[in-house]
């Protein structure tokens, strides 16, 4: 039998099945279940509250309710793309378990101040969930860093060899990055955590409702102010996927930067096996596919915040049915954040580094030129002409193909009389970190430092 849509009153002929197919949402929005009773529950205790509901109904709902919450997990809730939505496949299921106390918790509020609850509690769960998981993913991080804060190896721009700076320091910048993305997420969550319920359709309630009081049952901070906002707003979600966005480019960072050290001709690391697949053809291969599908999800990502961008950006106030696709985007970000992030943790703690390559990598750059450049500065040469010398120093270096702290002394006085003896000290790469020590310098001592700063932020033992 065709079920009745709670609105079928108001039409001649019943929907299409094409219409009825294209514009239901239940087999996607069915996760919002949990959440949908959540606040559905909250809603009915308003209402007994302010004199709306009766007890003997609140009661019959919050039973009602358990039921189908065991039903869902079980597995063996009917859901009806007849029904539209995850909505109306729980109230009328509600309403077969109890009659007309089902009928009656709708009351005072419209689908459209519910779905804009339902996402919004369960984008706080994802919230937390991501803090927790971007905490982990750091505190491997951490992990690595402490390992190999003396680990020397080249720093790059332009990726050509740079300046030397330890495999510690590096990691850590992405400590970092992860640590404004967890500031993000954070911020975001105070947006995230008003209530719209209690707008109903666009211009609030002719019944008595208590919304602060519903706000505190739900744990929301404060409710929207604005019933033609509160229905039609999807900042909260556009900001969540583009913090998720940010997170995504840095792992993509990264995972160029694993994908290139893993290459036998860079070799700096490897990655676990479990991380890793081979080739059908080329028995010798070890894929990092991690990283690499990574870098292409980060694209997905960014692709929904985008889609959500053009979603909004015409539509006039308040709800409209393009809202409808807002979900699967935002599911789908979610989704691949969390697995992401929870893999990449993994993966970091199944990473072997090779200090002996990334040293040897140090030493073909010159990378130690600067260094020179600044010895000859504190020896009171301008460091415009210093910087001429140590060009020329280079090149000369270049030509006999040897590294400036292998050039002998005689040859380093003559570019500049007023190289000494201690030159050395600092054309070394263990001598060039060693002379950065200072907050947010390479230099070993620094880098440990950052480590305890991090370790005490995330009270990691």
């Amino acid at each position: 039998m065709q079920e009745s849509h709670a609105w079928s009153g108001r039409f001649s002929e019943p929907v299409s099945e094409l219409v009825k197919k294209y514009t239901a949402s239940v087999g996607f929005d069915f996760r919002l279940a949990p959440f949908d009773i959540e606040g559905s529950l909250a809603h009915a205790a308003m209402l007994n509250r302010a004199g709306v509901l009766s007890g003997e109904d609140l009661e019959a709902i919050r039973r009602g309710m358990a039921e189908i919450l065991d039903e869902i997990a079980g597995g063996q809730f009917p859901w009806s793309v007849d029904l539209e939505d995850v909505h109306m496949n729980i109230e009328r299921r509600l309403t077969d378990k109890i009659g007309d106390a089902g009928k009656r918790l709708h009351t005072g509020r419209s689908r459209n101040d519910q779905v804009a609850t339902d996402i919004r509690l369960w984008l706080r769960a994802q919230i937390d969930t991501i803090g927790a998981l971007l905490g982990e993913l750091q505190a491997a991080l951490i992990e690595l860093a402490e390992q190999n804060a003396d680990t020397v190896m080249p720093g790059f721009t332009h990726l050509q060899v740079a300046q030397p700076v330890t495999f510690g320091h590096h990691l850590l910048a992405y400590v970092e990055m992860l640590g404004r993305d967890a500031e993000r997420f954070a911020d975001g969550r105070r947006r995230v955590n008003r209530l719209p319920l209690g707008a109903a359709a666009l211009a609030g309630t002719t019944y008595p409702i208590d919304r602060h009081y519903t706000a505190q049952l739900l744990g929301f901070d404060d409710v929207c102010h604005n019933s033609l906002d509160a229905v039609s707003d999807r900042d909260f979600a556009i900001e969540f996927c583009a913090a998720a966005s940010l997170v995504m480019t840095h792992l993509s960072r990264l995972s160029e930067e694993l994908v290139s050290w893993m290459s036998p001709s860079v070799g700096f690391i490897d990655i676990a096996d479990r991380f890793c697949t081979g080739s059908s053809i080329m028995p010798q291969k070890k894929n990092p596919d991690v990283p690499e599908l990574v870098r292409g999800k980060s694209g997905r990502v960014s692709g929904h915040l985008v889609g959500l961008l053009m979603l909004m950006k015409s539509q006039p106030l308040a709800y409209n049915k393009d809202n409808q696709e807002d979900k699967e985007p935002l599911f789908d970000t979610a989704d691949t954040l969390i697995d992401t992030l929870r893999i990449y943790a993994d993966m970091m703690r199944g990473i072997s580094v090779k200090p002996a390559a990334m040293r040897r990598a140090v030493l073909l750059g010159f990378a130690t030129a600067t260094d020179l450049a600044d010895y000859l500065v504190k020896k009171g040469v301008p460091f415009r002409d210093s910087h001429e010398v140590v060009a020329r120093a280079v090149r000369h270096a270049e030509t006999e193909g040897v590294d400036l702290a292998e050039l002998p002394l005689e040859v380093l006085q003559g570019f500049s009389p007023l190289v000494g003896a201690d030159v050395f000290g600092v054309l070394t790469p263990e001598g060039s970190l060693a002379q950065r020590n200072h907050v947010g310098g390479t230099a070993p001592s620094q880098v440990r430092a950052q480590i305890a700063r991090w370790k005490a932020r995330l009270n990691l033992g």
